[in-house]
């Protein structure tokens, strides 16, 4: 048997459905081996899409997404993605091909060492020096990117190794039980939770992943304990809950922090450092819980008291078992930030000025989408307003990534969205600059004949940054731009191009968009005037005395 066939047979083992990359020379017999397998190729335009595409398949499967490229250049595209998997928590798997190593005609032409590039991006990377060792190496490369913390893991496959004769041998793939915490541990968190006066809950990306969202809703009705999440954990818990406080967007000064600055206890469901902190720890301060797959990584703002490392579904059930609503709790401080948040949200939404403003874009989308409809975000400024405006009803249903926040992620992602649940609607929302990034992609989802809808805001600028370097008291300098013709520049793809020239159409510009098939890309002027209302400070001057 050929080896690039063995190493097709492996990922085939593993269940792989998709492969989504660029092939080069140096994969021609590994293409050539994929052509006659039941595994789908997703030719992309751009490497660093195709990792865009495997990772998020990655985060919504819970098992690794495939990504393929060529050597050189091609592998030196995926670095951002890989980067965007291994601080996401997404498991993801990057094959690679190699001149080949025994001996080559082109000397070092297109040669950089990948293997070493990618070791402080991955899990695991390994080089394939015999093709024998395929099945343990593809064995290990899945095991390291699945397990906790999940993340990437590269294979490179030389050419010269891929031609090789090898035996036939595949690995089987035992499933492992998530180790359960330790009793001890459970028992003084629960403990600490029943002696705390004002216990608060944070829901972070982990309990994300598994069969964490039934248990810490359980948890939720059993105890009445208010809870607020990060921005990748929204979800986890149905937002429309009336003990939901909102979304910590930002790491200080939003308003949400008004809460969080008078608990005495927070309990810390599945979130690190990774991701903006939504508090800081001080010696003497509040009391930390830290729940989680895995223990806590030290940190100068982040030091738990206490630390319940496991499944997370099967920590919170044992503590629901030793809970109940403790009489000397008082939440009427979490009550009054509620009607705050609540009330502050939505002060914006029926506001039809043109431009848009981004909170009325959030009240659109909320109300068009089914509580099953993905949204897919690029990352902009545009990305904290969704975070803390938008309600997201189940687990995974707003993509955006607050670990690495790469622009020039939200088409792709929303076209890996689509591809892993083709009868749900899914809404990629992009900044002007993040779309232009990897727009090329458009290409890829009409040649798939995806139904795909893309609302680009319009602002000719790089918001976010405009907004800090404004924030920080410089003078506006360097982050203005032009733009194509939106309209056109889909059109030239096949794709249909809508504008919305008030703010009236807008929502059922979106219902006709996300009800006719075909891809839609909806051009918007967007008004970020209002980006200082993020940090609300009268709430902060309104409860303070509570």
């Amino acid at each position: 048997m050929k080896a690039s066939d063995l190493f097709i047979k492996t990922l085939e083992n593993e269940g792989v459905e998709y492969i989504f990359g660029i092939p080069g020379e140096e994969n021609l017999d590994f293409l050539n081996s994929l052509k006659n397998s039941k595994i789908k190729l997703i030719l992309t335009r751009n490497e660093q899409s195709a990792g865009f595409m495997a990772a998020t398949y990655g985060r919504l499967m819970g098992r690794p997404g495939v990504c393929l490229s060529t050597l050189g250049p091609g592998a030196t595209n995926l670095v951002t993605a890989a980067a965007c998997a291994q601080l996401g928590a997404m498991p993801m798997v990057m094959i690679t091909g190699q001149k080949p190593i025994k001996k080559s005609k082109q000397g070092k032409f297109q040669v950089v060492d990948i293997v070493d590039m990618m070791r402080p991006l991955t899990k695991f990377t390994h080089r394939i020096v015999n093709g024998n060792n395929i099945p343990s190496i593809v064995r290990e490369a899945f095991r390291k990117a699945t397990e906790e913390r999940p993340g990437a893991a590269h294979i490179e496959l030389p050419e010269d190794i891929a031609v090789e004769n090898v035996d036939f041998k595949i690995f089987d793939i035992h499933p492992y039980p998530k180790p359960i915490a330790a009793e001890e541990g459970i028992g003084q968190g629960a403990d600490m939770i029943k002696k705390s006066k004002r216990p608060l809950l944070l829901i972070g990306a982990g309990a994300n992943r598994g069969a964490a969202s039934n248990a810490l809703t359980q948890f939720i009705e059993k105890t009445g304990i208010y809870f607020f999440n990060t921005q990748m954990g929204k979800g986890v818990i149905d937002e429309r809950h009336p003990l939901f406080l909102g979304t910590a967007a930002l790491s200080s000064d939003d308003f949400i922090h008004c809460a969080i600055e008078k608990a005495d206890l927070i309990i810390n469901v599945g979130h690190d450092v990774v991701e903006k902190p939504p508090f800081y720890m001080e010696k003497g301060g509040t009391k930390v819980i830290h729940i989680n797959y895995s223990s806590a990584e030290v940190a100068e703002v982040y030091f738990p008291q206490l630390e319940i490392v496991g499944d997370i579904a099967n920590t919170i059930k044992r503590l629901i078992e030793l809970l109940s609503k403790q009489p000397h709790w008082d939440f009427s401080y979490y009550s009054t930030i509620k009607k705050e948040v609540d009330s502050h949200l939505a002060k914006y939404f029926e506001d039809n000025r043109f431009p848009v403003l981004p909170q009325r874009i959030v009240k659109a989308v909320r109300d068009i989408l089914p509580p099953d409809g993905i949204v897919t975000l690029d990352n902009g400024i545009y990305k904290i307003w969704f975070a803390r405006n938008y309600k997201s009803y189940q687990p995974n249903t707003l993509l955006l990534d607050n670990a690495l926040a790469s622009m020039g992620a939200g088409l792709p992602v929303a076209i890996a969205a689509k591809i892993v649940y083709p009868d749900k609607k899914v809404l990629a929302v992009c900044g002007d600059g993040g779309f232009m990034m990897n727009s090329q992609e458009l290409e890829t989802a009409i040649r798939l004949n995806l139904n795909l809808v893309v609302l680009i805001l319009n602002d000719r600028a790089l918001g976010m940054i405009k907004w800090e370097q404004e924030r920080l008291g410089f003078e506006n300098f360097g982050l203005d731009f032009s733009n194509p013709d939106f309209v056109k520049y889909a059109e030239s793809y096949g794709a249909s191009g809508h504008r919305i020239s008030k703010t009236e159409e807008m929502n059922a510009k979106l219902d006709e968009c996300l009800n006719t098939n075909g891809v839609h890309i909806i051009d918007i002027l967007v008004d970020y005037s209002l980006n200082y209302n993020i940090l609300d400070k009268k709430i902060k001057e309104r409860t303070s005395t509570l």
